[in-house]
């Protein structure tokens, strides 16, 4: 059992960073992006196209020159076409994103077939470090979970003491003081997206690593972000780190049961919390 939760936790390492982009487009714009999961995939097929034209043996590198280009990405779609669609009324940017899902699976469709990818990493996959003779720990999971913390706490220290933070506060609380204050709304809401399209970069860079990955796997992938958000809180980081732990956890337990009951276990306690606690296990905190 003590195996079983370990791995949970790596895997929830995962699964936070699948979340984080989503959790912070939420709480700055109150935006569902239906698109996560396949922005992810996009980010992961980058870093496998950078890598076929620059050689296996700089995967790290090409992922870190990815990151600057989903920081653009993000600003741009925001700026140019995710702002029309805000308002009261969320159907428009759930359309749009569902739109931009359907183009994205097609395009990679059309570019890299439906065949699976991996990022190859010289072997760090396959590595792991010996706790005892009962228990491995895989090298690669507790990079993505040290990753994953540490974005986590970087959101967290953004939001809570920096201008920018403020800024993102501000025009989520109230977007019409916010203007008349002096802030630029739609100059605002494009940096949050700017820096969750970094996260979903390297959300896509680390997948492609730990495994393959083909053109349809983003609405799998959209479904575990989704559950660890409403699980830990929409809007909440560290939240989103929890839930995404509770869902690894508790789907290793699964598995463990039996092979075919992971997912299920996952989705049954994700039904549970959206039933008793619709807001989440720990509501919104930014300060």
């Amino acid at each position: 059992m003590l195996e079983t939760i370990v791995q949970g936790v790596l895997l929830g390492g995962l699964y936070t960073l699948f979340a984080l982009g989503q959790s912070l487009m939420f709480g700055v714009m109150r935006l569902t992006n239906t698109a996560q999961g396949d922005f992810i995939i996009l980010g992961a097929f980058a870093v496998i196209a950078g890598v076929s034209l620059t050689g296996d043996a700089m995967p790290w590198l090409v992922a870190l020159a990815v990151l600057p280009v989903a920081f653009g990405f993000g600003y741009a779609l925001q700026r140019y076409v995710l702002n029309g669609t805000l308002g009261k009324d969320p159907l428009p940017s759930l359309v749009v994103t569902f739109g931009l899902s359907i183009v994205i699976q097609n395009l990679l469709l059309e570019l890299f077939s439906a065949d699976p990818r991996a990022i190859e990493t010289g072997g760090l996959n396959t590595q792991g470090i010996a706790l005892g003779d009962a228990m491995s720990l895989g090298v690669l999971p507790l990079v993505v979970l040290a990753i994953a913390v540490v974005a986590t706490g970087a959101l967290q220290w953004l939001f809570a003491r920096t201008a920018l933070g403020r800024s993102f506060r501000a025009v989520s609380d109230d977007r019409e003081i916010a203007e008349l204050m002096g802030l630029n709304a739609k100059k605002v809401y494009a940096l949050a997206t700017a820096i969750a399209f970094v996260l979903i970069a390297i959300a896509g860079a680390l997948q492609g690593m730990r495994t393959t990955v083909s053109p349809s796997d983003g609405p799998l992938l959209l479904l575990f972000a989704f559950e660890a958000v409403i699980i830990g809180g929409m809007g909440s980081f560290w939240g989103t780190l929890a839930g995404a732990m509770i869902l690894g956890i508790t789907q290793q337990i699964g598995f463990r049961l039996d092979p075919g009951w992971g997912i299920w276990f996952g989705h049954i306690v994700f039904l549970v919390v959206l039933v008793l606690r619709p807001q989440g296990l720990f509501p919104k905190t930014r300060g």
